[in-house]
């Protein structure tokens, strides 16, 4: 896809802002360990002022190395996913786009919005008009493991209370970059309970980050058979979290896909589904 200056300009100034890359001051988000007597005197601060946003801090300063691949937690941008995912997330929208791939866009686990936000913004920065940014999340955080999935067994996911944003937050996000508008659609629940049922027709990219085995294998079984030929499937907690890895293997076994995984950055990896039609 021939890309005009002012679009990558754009885009790549979309990108810093939205992980704050360069723009963030001299404090880092700090998550104290569950067992630690930080963390017990931070729920206590939460409980009893359940109407602020209460975080911990430190004093650090900004490491583009750590942001540019996601291996640190911004205090107040968008995404924690890096430079190189949202690089990954640009390339694969836009050679959907260049090669005719029919289908919407799709994140399964969105926290602040800006993978969403991002390819929000790259189809407005092509003048893309009819195709839909899906925003699927529970906007309650992680489930808790339901004992269904082995892998799972053992994840405190969802103890962090920092990984809860409401749908209402996500949506002022969006209406920060001037993205919110009705080529955006908000699925609100657990992907069990919504996304077999959601109103999608086809889908050109399936973004995939519900971090667990469960939340994972939920969206391949509801989404995959809507992702065209030539489409891309995005794993970011590939690397990361070993039970979404177990899960992207025992689907793609079960279903005989055997379409290489390219490997993104430390966690985030990829594949694109057969050939273009």
């Amino acid at each position: 896809m021939t890309t005009h200056p002012s679009v990558a300009l754009y885009l790549d100034l979309m990108a810093k802002v939205i992980t704050r890359y360069g723009f963030e001051g001299h404090h880092v988000t700090v998550m104290p360990d569950l067992q630690s007597y930080d963390y017990y005197l931070w729920e206590l601060l939460q409980q009893a002022m359940p109407d602020r946003d209460i975080r911990l801090v430190e004093t650090g300063e900004f490491r583009a190395d750590l942001r540019e691949v996601g291996q640190d937690w911004p205090v107040d941008a968008e995404s924690m996913v890096g430079l190189k995912r949202l690089a990954n997330i640009r390339f694969c929208v836009e050679q959907a786009l260049s090669d005719g791939v029919p289908g919407d866009v799709i994140e399964t686990g969105v926290w602040r919005g800006g993978s969403c936000i991002y390819m929000r913004a790259v189809l407005k920065a092509h003048g893309v008009s009819d195709r839909t940014v899906w925003v699927a999340d529970s906007f309650q955080g992680l489930p808790a493991p339901s004992g269904e999935h082995v892998a799972d067994v053992g994840s405190d996911f969802h103890k962090y209370d920092e990984l809860a944003i409401s749908v209402e937050q996500v949506k002022d996000n969006f209406r920060r970059y001037d993205l919110l508008d009705d080529q955006v659609r908000f699925i609100e629940g657990w992907f069990a309970d919504t996304l077999a049922d959601a109103p999608i027709e086809q889908l050109a990219v399936l973004r995939l980050d519900g971090d667990m085995y469960s939340s994972t294998v939920e969206a391949l079984d509801a989404l995959y058979h809507k992702l065209s030929p030539g489409g891309f499937v995005i794993v970011d907690d590939y690397g990361a979290v070993p039970a979404c890895a177990k899960a992207v293997h025992d689907f793609r076994d079960k279903h005989g896909i055997t379409d290489p995984i390219e490997i993104v950055d430390w966690t985030g990896a990829f594949w694109r589904k057969g050939a273009p039609s």
